[in-house]
Parts: C-alpha cells; sequence; structure tokens
C-alpha cells in the first residue's frame, strides 16, 4: 500500500487546501472576455435603468384620472429628451422604453384601455399608481457592487457590462498546464506502432477535456522509464503553475515519476485514494506548481481529472465556485459495485434519468467506455450498488460548479 493513502474526502480537502489562487492579473476587452474570471470586484457607473421609463406601449398619465376620457396631448418616442408637461384632462402616447415625464406617476397599456379614437382615451377605473414605470436605478444602483471577484464572465455578464459602458476588465490571467506521459512503450498518433507499443492517447485526451473546460495545456513529451532521464525531465516543469502526468506512479519498478518528483523536492500531499478506479492518485507541491500525476489508464486518466482535478485547477485560476455541483436523478436499472471503497460508477444522464454504462462492468483500462459516457455517481463506502428507480446524485462532465462544498457521494 503507498504510504500516504488517504480517503476520498481526505483527498478533496488535502489537495484543495494547498491549491494556492494565481495572483497574476491582464486587463482584457469584453470582447474576449468570455469564460475568464473577474479578477476585482465591477462596480455599476450608471443607474439601471438610467431613466423612468416605461414597460410597454401605452399612456402615461396619473393615476388620479381612472376612469376618465383625456386628451392625448403628444407622443413619447424612445430616445425623446425633450421637458414635457400636462394640463387637467390630458395625457401622452408613450412607447416602451420611452422617458417617463416628472409630470406622470403612471402607464397604461392600449390594450387596458377602454377606448380610444380621434386622440382622445378612455382609462379603465382600476389604475394602480405606478404602473407599468420602470424606476431609474431599480435594478442596479449607480456604485453598487454589479460582478464579485472570482465570478466567471458569462455572455450575460457581458451585456451588463456593455450596459453600463464597460470596454475592458481586470480579469486573472490563464494559468499554465503542462501535460506529459510516461512510458516507453507509448508511439505518437503520427508514427508507426507495432503490435507491442501503444499510442499515446492519454495527453490528447486530457488536453482536450482542459479545453472543452476553459483551459490551455501544453502537451510537452513522453517520457521514457528511465528514473535519471526523468528526474533530469521534471526540473524543467517548475515554470508551469500546473504539472499532470498520468502513468508511472504505480507500484511497479518502472513507475518512476514519484520518485523523480520527490528528487526535485516534491511535497507529497498524498499518493494513493481508497477509490476505484483511480486508486494511485499522486499529489502534492514542488517549488511554485501544483502537480497532479493520474493513473496511465486513459479512462481512469480522464475520470479523475474530471472528479479530483477539475477543482483545483478552478481554485488555482481564481474561480469562487470550484465545488462540484450535482443534479438529482433517477437511477435506471440496477448495478453492483463493492464496498469498503468510492466508486465512481460512468453512465449516461439524460431526462432526469441515469444510466449506467454496460451496467457498470467493465475494465478500467478500456477506452470507448468514457465516449459513450457523459457523467458519473459516486458511491459511498458502504455502499454495494443502486437499485432499479433509486435516486442517485450525479456529476455532469460538463456539469456547473458552487462555492461551497456539497457532498457529491450518495
Amino acid at each position: 500500500m503507498p504510504k500516504n493513502y488517504v480517503d476520498f474526502q481526505e483527498a478533496i480537502e488535502s489537495s484543495l487546501a494547498n491549491a494556492t489562487k494565481t495572483v497574476l492579473t491582464q486587463i482584457v476587452s469584453i470582447e474576449k472576455a468570455l469564460g475568464r474570471v473577474f479578477a476585482q470586484d465591477v462596480v455599476s457607473k450608471k443607474n439601471l435603468p438610467s431613466f423612468n421609463n416605461s414597460a410597454m406601449d401605452g399612456f402615461a398619465l396619473n393615476a388620479k384620472d381612472a376612469g376618465k376620457t383625456l386628451s392625448v396631448k403628444e407622443s413619447i418616442y424612445a430616445g425623446d429628451t425633450k421637458e414635457l408637461s400636462l394640463s387637467s384632462g390630458e395625457c401622452f402616447k408613450i412607447m416602451t422604453g420611452a422617458k417617463v415625464p416628472s409630470c406622470v406617476d403612471s402607464v397604461v397599456p392600449i390594450e387596458n384601455t377602454l377606448a380610444y379614437e380621434n386622440s382622445k382615451v378612455t382609462l379603465p377605473s382600476d389604475i394602480s399608481k405606478g404602473y407599468a414605470v420602470r424606476l431609474k436605478g431599480e435594478e442596479v444602483a449607480k456604485g453598487s457592487i454589479l460582478f464579485k471577484e472570482g465570478q466567471e464572465i458569462t455572455a450575460g455578464a457581458i451585456a451588463v457590462l456593455a450596459s453600463q459602458g464597460i470596454v475592458n476588465v481586470e480579469v486573472y490571467r490563464p494559468i499554465s498546464i503542462a501535460v506529459v506521459s510516461t512510458g516507453s512503450e507509448l508511439k505518437e498518433p503520427w508514427e508507426e506502432a507495432s503490435e507491442d507499443e501503444v499510442y499515446n492517447c492519454n495527453s490528447y485526451g486530457l488536453i482536450s477535456f482542459l479545453n472543452s473546460k476553459g483551459f490551455n495545456a501544453s502537451y510537452i513529451k513522453v517520457i521514457p522509464d528511465n528514473l535519471d532521464e526523468t528526474i533530469a525531465f521534471v526540473s524543467k516543469l517548475t515554470m508551469y503553475d500546473v504539472i499532470i502526468t498520468s502513468g508511472g506512479i504505480s507500484m511497479g519498478d518502472a513507475d518512476f515519476v514519484g520518485r523523480a518528483f520527490e528528487a526535485n523536492g516534491l511535497k507529497t500531499l498524498f499518493d494513493g485514494i481508497n477509490i476505484k478506479p483511480g486508486k494511485p492518485i499522486m499529489m502534492g507541491r514542488m517549488q511554485n506548481s501544483f502537480v497532479i500525476c493520474l493513473p496511465g489508464n486513459p479512462l481512469t486518466a480522464i475520470l479523475n481529472l474530471h472528479t479530483f482535478a477539475m477543482s483545483i485547477l478552478r481554485k488555482i485560476q481564481g474561480y469562487s465556485s470550484f465545488y462540484h455541483n450535482f443534479e438529482m436523478a433517477t437511477n435506471i436499472g440496477d448495478f453492483k459495485v463493492r464496498s469498503g471503497r468510492v466508486n465512481l460508477v460512468l453512465g449516461t444522464l439524460a431526462c432526469g434519468e441515469f444510466k449506467a454504462t454496460r451496467a457498470n462492468k467493465y475494465g478500467s483500462g478500456m477506452i470507448t467506455i468514457i465516449e459513450q459516457s457523459n457523467s458519473v455517481v459516486l458511491t459511498g463506502i458502504d455502499s454495494n450498488g443502486c437499485k432499479d428507480l433509486q435516486s442517485v446524485k450525479v456529476l455532469r462532465f460538463d456539469g456547473s460548479f458552487v462555492d461551497k462544498d456539497v457532498s457529491i457521494l450518495n
């Protein structure tokens, strides 16, 4: 058994406690800000709306004139800025978004009037003061916080920024991520591979997964199974914020990665987790780099990148929401797991129903399973499986994150 073997929750807490948020920032235009993270609070520059305006096409008047027939003095259009006044027995015709004059207090939609002909409008008797008037600053008051540091910049956020005349924002710089694989048997996809050799799919799978989550990762190379060469290679990786490896951390004679990192000063947090698949996971810090060593099996590597590493990467990148969120679903069909550990069960979530891939009967060395799945269920350490129609917590591969730790174990 590894020397620092931990349970699932301890692995989560330990890794996040040692993941340090980046402090590097940059200014970007809102056209390039989508998916980035605010590096400081954003304060509103103007009231929203910036003036009292009409929520409907209708008639601007005073509620005390309910039930009367009024003369329409003139029409007010969006963009009009002239000062207006009313005499007794008068009202304005007004368009949606137009400024509501200070001499009136309500808007009656056209469809709510009793009659409208020859510039005369007859009003209903039940007019509520302030109806259909959007008040200055009722949505956002000038000087209030629009967005908090650590929030992700969404399309909606960009629309709000533009509505405030904010064209540049301060965001955290993208963290640098190095991805390396290990194994003398690995060949790149463009190379010829014999029956005794394996194509390197891990690095491409890991980098593609990271890219789909908004992270930019650099593929370095495959490290051969040689301790001295691995030690020398690892010493050159400290320029990266995060180093992700796959393979070389099991108990075999040729598994040198852990020893190579330790030779370069790695402070190991743990080197094994009580889960399946993914038991041989090692994490730690080496100088200013966070090190994530994943198992060599492609399915296990990608699955544990999602389950463990995504929260770490989001925290380092500066997101305030870095804990996995879950969806409740109904399990379809029985599946079994072995108790005494946390089990990661791949499956498909659709229309509120979760179905385990191949009834959870597959090997951790398989590759196609990950493409046949879109989510995962994590069973508790005492669980023997899940029954048909049982409620389960499900993590989508494209799921959301929250800013507090919620239990994702079933």
